[in-house]
């Protein structure tokens, strides 16, 4: 004689019950998987314009790219992806402001890297807080290696470029991390003020938490990375934690003002390997695309 369930739905075998039920949280779990990395490691684009009062006419237009927080992370073989995403944008300059590297060993993706941003457009590079803490040696090995990959790295100097007929002064600072009797971004806007008198002036510093300091010294525009866009970015407000573990930090992306200076803050492009700065939330790694406009 065999059991039915009439009028009813038939009952499952509690072993399929329970095989049932694990596949659907292995399901949630690999969905929940797959976009904790798209929010890790899914590369976006930014595309923002900037206006600036003092910025002179001839560089109405201008396209630059900022990079910023690479950590030693490739996107696609020799950086393909990254690259591929940067030349889509058109840029006329390339700025790298630090912690492209976490370990000596990351030294090995430079090339490819580098030569790649170059062949696009002059691509400048400043150092971050982590490429010295790899220590003095690797960074004494990166900055001639980035040279000879055709990039232009700013120590505590500036190089005029021109556009139009107009010309500004792009400088840049070593980190702070950096040795300690290096000239200071102060002494660096006297001498620019004094042998390049009244020109509109962009700074490459990695650190956004200076800003006061930049602002201070009389640099027009300063682009930073170091923040990561706050790790985790809520509504209302701009991050949920800084680089110097406080929460709620201010001025961790986008474009900021003091007095007559302005800063934009990249989020960066990777993850370093402390806990605190190893994921992101709401927050995906970005290529910024800055168009500049003269008010």
């Amino acid at each position: 004689m065999t059991a039915s369930n009439r009028g009813g739905r038939a009952r499952l075998h509690p072993a399929l019950r329970f095989l049932r039920a694990l596949a659907v949280l292995a399901v949630i779990a690999a969905l929940g998987a797959a976009w904790f990395y798209w929010q890790c490691w899914g590369l976006m684009t930014t595309r923002a314009e900037v206006t600036l009062d003092r910025l002179p006419e001839g560089f109405d237009g201008c396209r630059v790219v900022l990079l910023s927080d690479l950590h030693g992370h490739e996107y696609g073989e020799g950086s393909s992806d990254l690259l591929e995403r940067v030349a889509s944008e058109g840029p006329e300059a390339i700025f790298m402001v630090g912690d492209m590297i976490d370990q000596a060993s990351q030294l090995e993706m430079i090339p490819a890297l580098a030569e790649g941003l170059a062949a696009i457009a002059p691509t400048y590079y400043v150092t971050g807080n982590h490429e010295w803490a790899t220590g003095t040696n690797t960074v004494r090995e990166l900055k001639p290696l980035l040279a000879d990959c055709g990039v232009t790295v700013l120590t505590n100097r500036y190089e005029i470029l021109e556009r139009n007929g107009d010309r500004l002064v792009l400088a840049g600072v070593d980190d702070p991390n950096g040795f300690g009797d290096q000239k200071t971004p102060e002494a660096l806007a006297e001498e620019i003020a004094e042998e390049q008198p009244g020109l509109f002036t962009v700074l490459l510093a990695h650190r956004n938490t200076e800003f006061d300091r930049y602002a201070a010294a009389g640099y027009d525009l300063v682009l930073s990375g170091h923040g990561h866009g706050g790790i985790v970015r809520l509504p209302f407000t701009d991050g949920l934690i800084g680089a110097n573990r406080k929460f709620f930090p201010t001025r961790m992306a986008g474009l900021y003002t003091e007095g007559d200076s302005a800063l934009y803050v990249s989020r960066g492009l990777g993850n370093n390997t402390t806990p605190i700065h190893g994921f992101r939330l709401f927050n995906r790694p970005e290529v910024v695309s800055l168009t500049l406009r003269a008010g």
